[in-house]
């Protein structure tokens, strides 16, 4: 059985900086694309950043130079460490397991496995 656990959100001011830490178990996170994505209330679920099979990172453009995706294998876990962050960060942060081939896949529905979110927000 698949369980991937956010965890690490809370409540920062603007400026400020969060590492969310993805548990995962019955699955190994270096065979998997790994992606975050974001939900803000009232919209549609986006894309953040991943971390491919080859140790290659991929970032939405709204987060790119602030947020930086990492993995360790021997923990099974992957991160993603968030600076500089805004109030438009705000949004519930889930993590999620692509069995896909290739190296950036953007979209949810290229996802097979999914955490439960961990609420990050951001005041200004």
């Amino acid at each position: 059985q698949v369980q991937l656990v956010e965890s690490g959100g809370g409540l920062v001011q603007a400026g400020g900086s969060l590492r969310l830490s993805c548990a995962a178990s019955g699955l190994t996170v270096s065979s998997y694309i790994m992606g975050w994505f974001r939900q803000a209330p009232g919209k549609d679920r986006e894309f953040v950043a991943l971390f491919s099979r080859n140790a290659n990172t991929y970032y939405a453009d709204s987060v790119k130079g602030r947020f930086t995706a990492s993995r360790d294998n021997a923990k099974n876990t992957v991160y993603l460490q968030m600076n500089s962050l805004k109030p438009e960060d705000t949004a519930v942060y889930y993590c999620a397991a692509s069995s896909q081939p290739g190296r950036a896949r953007v979209n949810d529905y290229e996802y097979d496995y999914w955490g439960r979110g961990t609420q990050v927000t951001i005041s200004s």
